[in-house]
């Protein structure tokens, strides 16, 4: 059954940073994962990592200035060396923290700016991240994000996601499913789940309309998860959602799971 990831960038959001990495060990979790390190310590999020007995899943590209709107700028013609300096400082922290999945955000359409040009740019941009980070033995993903709370974001499907892994013709190359995006996007989420989960690189999470925990919305994840783990998935699954309570009473859903999970042991 899955193996569930804390991510930090929405789960316990009222502590510091780097005692939330304490907390999703306190929680019970054995993974981690959040939007972007590089604001922090490395060596410190190490030690916590190491201190919890933690793995760290996943991380971001760098994705430019989140607060005035910005995801991600793979796409841009103009911004590709510092696409690629962003792709170095991660291989650097991800091979420091031995994480082996990283993320990538494409970005918005650029008004005015030639579609097939910012496609041959993403594309670009694309194999040289999944090449730089093979050197580390890592996987390079991409996800898609819904259109209707990100408009204009230039991969907002599975079916775009996978196009633009198969253009680019990487090996190390996945589909980051986020179940809350695809949901919003196109529905059809265990049909998706067994044509496609072998092209998965990581999973995550949200129940849909609210984006908050599962059990406050329409996904019924008691089918969605068992689903996923008939496939033969075996990475993790990222709780990415805004808690509608107290971040430890939301993990209750997961009870089942994690015991079907130690008996399965």
């Amino acid at each position: 059954m899955p193996r569930f990831s804390a991510n930090l960038s929405f789960l316990f959001q009222e502590l510091p940073f780097y005692d939330r990495l304490d907390a999703a060990a306190a929680n019970g979790f054995r993974g981690v994962e959040y939007m972007s390190p590089y604001d922090y310590e490395v060596a410190e999020i190490k030690r916590r990592l190491r201190a919890n007995g933690l793995t760290q899943v996943l991380f971001n590209l760098p994705v430019g200035d989140f607060a005035k709107g910005e995801r991600g700028f793979a796409s841009d013609p103009e911004r590709v060396d510092e696409f690629r300096e962003g792709v170095i400082n991660a291989v650097e922290i991800a091979r420091e923290l031995d994480c082996k999945r990283v993320n990538m955000l494409v970005g918005i359409a650029i008004p005015g700016r030639d579609g097939a040009y910012a496609r041959a740019t993403m594309v670009k941009n694309a194999r040289y991240a999944a090449r730089a980070l093979s050197e580390i033995g890592a996987t390079l993903v991409v996800e898609p994000l819904n259109r209707i709370d990100t408009p204009g974001f230039l991969i907002g499907t599975t079916a775009e996601g996978l196009a633009l892994i198969a253009e680019t013709g990487a090996s190390n190359f996945k589909l980051q499913y986020d179940i809350y995006h695809a949901q919003r996007a196109e529905g059809n989420i265990i049909a998706t789940i067994r044509a496609h989960a072998a092209q998965f690189g990581h999973v995550q999470l949200a129940d849909s309309p609210g984006r908050n925990e599962p059990g406050t919305g329409e996904l019924a994840f008691e089918r969605i998860l068992p689903a996923l783990d008939a496939t033969g998935y075996d990475g993790w699954v990222g709780l990415e959602y805004k808690p509608s309570r107290p971040v430890p009473d939301t993990f209750a859903w997961t009870d089942a799971f994690r015991t079907i999970e130690v008996a399965a042991s």
